[in-house]
């Protein structure tokens, strides 16, 4: 694919041509039985924007449903209906943008794929691509290293209000910082200072599996921290059948409302949860 782009940037009128190429490439990857027919559709486009800078680009996407819509037609006095088939345009089947852009780093491309089951064919197989490895990566891997470490350390050490309160550190100093700085960030979101060696010790056994291994430092890419702060669960779930959910926003209100006991009477843990009134739904 790399060539193929390559030699449709050098000369854009052979697009037609190429494009032959690219579809018959894309055959090729798609031996599986999961893997849909559809039609592909390949584009030149022009004046496209990215990381500030005005670019041309190729579209290459895949439709493999088609939607039934009504046209109507007139016949003297009467209206006849007429059922065809279409492509949906609100919602994109598999579909790509390679840019004219960082082309010694192989070219910088957008991806979608609607269709999570056979996600590998497109991307590994027909686009031959990796994770561009930006700000916006770096932020991504390194709050999945910390869920992680929440997992299996912060948790088997404390307990999961702890560990619930550590990815809400942690998630809040990537939200009001720009920079990320390791040794600033471990102080800060980490209560437990003989958790910090523990840390430490973990990356150096996880951290290649994160793509995290070397960093210390790096700009915080801010999307991707909302992205993350919506997958991260907040929630203590008890064997009672009661859950605790704790406010992502303001984690000042669990360290100081919500308390964890051990009642001698009942052999049970319990939490004491603090409030002046019920608020209404």
């Amino acid at each position: 694919m790399f060539n193929l782009a390559t030699e449709i940037f050098t000369n854009p009128g052979e697009i037609h041509e190429v494009s032959k190429k690219i579809t018959n490439h894309l055959f090729e990857q798609s031996n599986h039985p999961h893997i849909k027919n559809g039609e592909v559709y390949v584009a030149y486009l022009t004046n496209l924007s990215i990381d500030n800078n005005v670019v041309d680009a190729i579209g290459v996407f895949k439709s493999e449903i088609m939607s039934d819509f009504m046209q109507f037609e007139e016949k003297g006095k009467t209206l006849q209906m007429i059922l065809q088939q279409g492509i949906n345009l609100n919602k994109l089947d598999k579909g790509c943008l390679i840019f004219n852009y960082k082309k010694e780093e192989g070219y910088k491309i957008l991806s979608v794929d609607s269709n999570r089951y056979d996600t590998r064919y497109w991307l590994e197989h027909f686009l031959s691509v990796d994770a561009f490895q930006d700000e916006n990566f770096i932020t991504k891997k390194y709050l999945k290293f910390c869920q992680g470490f929440a997992k299996d350390v912060v948790f088997p050490a404390e307990d999961k209000k702890e560990e619930v309160m550590f990815m809400n550190r942690s998630v809040n100093y990537f939200a009001k910082n720009d920079q990320f700085e390791e040794t600033n960030f471990l102080n800060e979101v980490l209560d437990n200072p003989d958790l910090i060696p523990e840390f430490k010790n973990y990356k150096v056994d996880k951290g290649e599996k994160y793509s995290i291994e070397d960093v210390t430092s790096f700009p915080i890419a801010n999307g991707a921290v909302s992205d993350a702060r919506k997958s991260i669960k907040n929630v203590i779930n008890l064997d009672t059948n009661i859950q605790i959910k704790l406010d992502f926003i303001n984690p000042e209100s669990a360290e100081k409302y919500v308390e964890k006991g051990w009642d001698e009477e009942k052999q049970m843990y319990y939490y004491l949860v603090y409030f002046n009134k019920e608020q209404k739904s």
